[in-house]
């Protein structure tokens, strides 16, 4: 019998990445296009939909091209993009104005405004505290540009321009699939639907709300158009997909309550899963946030940047060149645990989880023997212990949370320091992912099952994972890292009040 592929979409900030799979999960090719990020004299960061929407054909069309597998063959295309950035579309299912990018923070005038009307109820019904992501930036469209925002006919992810462009859809089918909305503003995360309360209170259209579906349904057909542009065969199903950080949650074998993911990449993602909803209305930290997979809930928080203040020390406050990051693990790898008493403060653009802008990045209790390598260690560290605050914190919500494994994927989780420090830090095996494409193959798994080519979606992607070796807490480790931690929530305290 012929072998079914499908292809997972992944369009992150930087630019898209298109993966071709077998139906048995091997990665068979995969290509990246850039995109660009448009900064604005105002402040804003924006990107054209187009530009977005071109990089996805692109990429789709070089697989095809390269592969030399036959378009009849891919069964469907599975999405997943950007999560906390909305744009708008027009009658004709073109673009109002540009997308407003997850990093744009032109709407933070209008937060506290969102505030105002109880942030504790808002993260009862949204499962989030308000933050730079579709309420506040809907708010902003409609007070700042109101001839856009009544143009618009619906506010809509990148995924779903991307997928309404490649099957011509109307406007008024268009989508947002449920691992969205916690980051909605006006959606009923628990419920799955708008919530007419805050979207009355607020005065926005509930008709400017899209429809909302799960990740697997299929949202159409690739038209003759479509078909040009990305070269899929005419007919080939395309997906509703998902966010981002859902995918890669899902990629990584975030499928089931007591695992955790840690996505450590340019930001720190921290992801557990459970089987209950439970919003974090006082402590203002954890992203409720549903996973793919319905009745599982994954709340998460994130150390904004926390992987680029690496980076950062590497090419800015070393700048030695040649020098890698291995050579900095080398050198922090002979340093004892909790560094001597340093503490690094990782939070350089403000403190996301909870949120407070006052809060930036320092050194504290140096002394004249902490090296480099104790430098880069206790950036390290930090971050492990803001996931240890982000357990903590679940852990008051529910007792019956017990967080046993980690999954660990992106740049961060190749270090094998890196990963013995938050094994060490959060008391817990940590086991890093073999493989790097964990959004592409979720996207393509999910997929998969809106064909019925998969039964089932979390047994399929147990099935597909691979793990390298298990790195276990050390016992001396995590005594010494007990008393650092508490140091640390300490200061963070004191740079809390002191401004």
């Amino acid at each position: 019998m012929k072998t079914k592929y499908i292809i997972g979409v992944d369009i992150g900030t930087q630019g898209t990445k298109v993966v071709l799979f077998s139906e048995d999960g091997n990665n068979i090719m995969e290509t990246f296009v850039s995109s660009n990020l448009i900064y604005l004299d105002d402040g804003g960061i924006e990107q054209d939909p187009e530009i977005i929407y071109q990089s996805v054909v692109q990429g789709i069309r070089k697989i095809i091209e390269h592969s030399k597998i036959q378009p009849k063959d891919i069964v469907a295309v599975g999405m997943d993009g950007q999560m906390a950035g909305i744009m708008g579309i027009d009658d004709r299912f073109q673009p109002v104005g540009n997308y407003d990018s997850w990093l744009d923070n032109r709407c933070e005038v209008y937060m506290d405004y969102i505030r105002s009307y109880s942030e504790e109820k808002i993260i009862k019904i949204t499962g989030a505290p308000i933050s730079y992501a579709h309420g506040p930036k809907i708010i902003w469209r409609k007070k700042t540009r109101p001839n856009e925002y009544s143009r618009i006919k619906k506010f809509i992810m990148l995924t779903t321009y991307v997928a309404g462009r490649l099957v011509d859809m109307k406007w008024e089918d268009a989508y947002i699939d449920y691992t969205y909305l916690h980051f909605s503003g006006f959606g009923d995360v628990n419920k799955k639907e708008w919530s007419t309360q805050l979207l009355n209170y607020f005065d926005v259209d509930i008709e400017k709300m899209p429809r909302i579906c799960n990740p697997w349904d299929i949202v159409g057909e690739v038209s003759e158009k479509g078909s040009n542009d990305s070269l899929l065969a005419v007919g080939t199903k395309i997906i509703a997909g998902c966010g981002d950080t859902a995918a890669t949650i899902l990629g990584a074998g975030g499928t089931r309550p007591s695992i955790a993911v840690d996505i450590a990449g340019t930001a720190s993602v921290f992801a557990c899963c459970t089987d209950k909803y439970i919003p974090d209305i006082e402590n203002k930290t954890l992203i409720h946030a549903r996973s793919i997979i319905d009745g599982l809930w994954t709340p998460l928080a994130y150390v904004g940047g926390g992987g680029q203040c690496l980076a950062w020390f590497k090419d800015s406050v070393v700048n030695q060149v040649g020098l890698s990051f291995d050579d900095l693990n080398q050198e922090a790898s002979q340093v004892p645990a909790g560094s001597d008493g340093l503490i690094f403060i990782p939070h350089f653009s403000g403190r996301t989880c909870p949120n407070n802008p006052r809060i930036r990045g320092s050194w504290l209790h140096m002394n004249w023997f902490h090296t480099r390598g104790f430098l880069f260690k206790s950036i390290m560290e930090s971050i492990a212990f803001e996931y240890k605050f982000y357990t903590n914190t679940l852990y008051k919500l529910s007792n019956e949370v017990n967080l046993k494994t980690i999954y660990g994927v992106g740049g961060g989780a190749k270090s094998s320091l890196f990963a013995q420090i938050k094994a060490s830090v959060l008391n817990c095996n940590y086991i890093p992912m073999d493989r790097p494409d964990s959004a592409t193959l979720a996207c393509a798994v999910v997929a998969g099952y809106g064909v019925g080519l998969y039964q089932d979606i979390e047994t399929t992607i147990q099935r597909f994972i691979s793990t390298k070796n298990t790195i276990s807490s050390n016992e001396q480790e995590y005594m010494v890292y007990l008393e650092q931690y508490k140091r640390y929530i300490r200061y963070i305290e004191l740079l809390e009040n002191m401004y």
